[in-house]
């Protein structure tokens, strides 16, 4: 069974940066792409980022210019480094992979990421 597994979350001050990662685990034959979505309290779930199998990258305009989606194909992990937090980023972040028939999505748990000034 694939699962993806998140870490890095944690608090920040405003301005400050954080990295989190999500690792795919399992039988996987097929990547389509990883990306990352938010959910802040109140809030519907919103798109972030994502990357293709390729490393073609796409970014919601809030986070364009601070938010740098990467990956680590071999290691089948995904990764977002955040900077120039503001507290409107505080939300639980989640990442999504696209795998194996279909390039079905899966998604992870979430982790919690809370910028306070």
């Amino acid at each position: 069974q694939v699962q993806l597994v998140e870490s890095g979350g944690g608090s920040v001050q405003v301005g400050g940066s954080l990295k989190v990662s999500c690792a795919a685990s399992g039988y996987i034959y097929q990547n389509c792409g990883m990306g990352w979505y938010r959910q802040a309290p109140g809030k519907e779930r919103e798109f972030i980022a994502y990357i293709s199998r390729l490393g073609a990258t796409t970014y919601a305009n809030t986070v364009k210019g601070r938010f740098t989606i990467s990956q680590d194909n071999e290691k089948k992990t995904v990764y977002l480094q955040m900077n120039s937090l503001e507290t409107e980023d505080t939300a639980i972040y989640y990442c999504t992979a696209d795998l194996n028939l279909n390039c079905a999505r899966l998604w992870g748990q979430g982790t919690q990421v809370t910028v306070s000034s």
